[in-house]
């Protein structure tokens, strides 16, 4: 039997992994945190304007339930290195094999993308009111960063796996993205 390739997606991978995916499960992994803790300079910000992205932080305590990908082995090569394009542009995640608990009982190991902590990207000392800001703010090569927290959020809800602190951060910037500018515009209908 081949050997099996698997990767560990707790944001955007989720719901686009832009790769062939044989199998998907509800995956959990021990040591970890999802946290918005990546400044993001192209896919949902600028270098002016930087955005937020999760990164998988490391901690002691911490878990984070996401969704384990297996990809065939045939297409593991080609999925690999498009993955990595994707994860690694910046050098911000180190590629870091973790174990993980699937649903069903079984374990495997995975590649997951680790925030590196030394990384001028780390973001983690933000509260969760500067986050919303810059979510809510934020435009990037792949669109709003709004979008890419709300689809997060929203798949994470359909897969029974509901995150209350992500919640609440998208309840925070969708008031930020109601109340009207300064300007008299409102902020929802902002020209990117």
């Amino acid at each position: 039997m081949p050997p099996e390739h698997w990767v560990f997606a707790y944001g955007s991978l989720m719901w686009d992994p832009r790769v062939p995916v044989a199998e998907t499960a509800v995956a959990h992994v021990e040591g970890f945190q999802r946290r918005f803790c990546l400044r993001s300079v192209q896919y949902r910000g600028t270098a002016e304007a930087p955005g937020l992205v999760l990164g998988l932080d490391p901690c002691g305590e911490g878990a984070c339930s996401g969704v384990a990908l297996r990809i065939e082995a045939e297409a593991w090569p080609e999925a690999l290195a498009e993955i990595r394009r994707r994860e690694l542009s910046t050098e911000a995640y180190r590629e870091t094999e973790v174990t993980l608990s699937l649903a069903d009982g079984r374990r495997v190991l995975a590649l997951a993308y680790v925030m590196r902590l030394d990384h001028w990207q780390y973001a983690g000392d933000l509260s969760e009111t500067e986050q919303a800001e810059i979510i809510a703010r934020a435009h990037g090569g792949r669109g709003p960063n709004a979008e890419y927290l709300f689809n997060t959020v929203a798949h994470l809800d359909q897969l029974g796996l509901p995150d209350a602190d992500l919640t609440g951060l998208a309840d925070r910037v969708r008031a930020i993205l109601a109340t009207p500018h300064e300007e008299g515009g409102q902020a929802g209908s902002r020209s990117a």
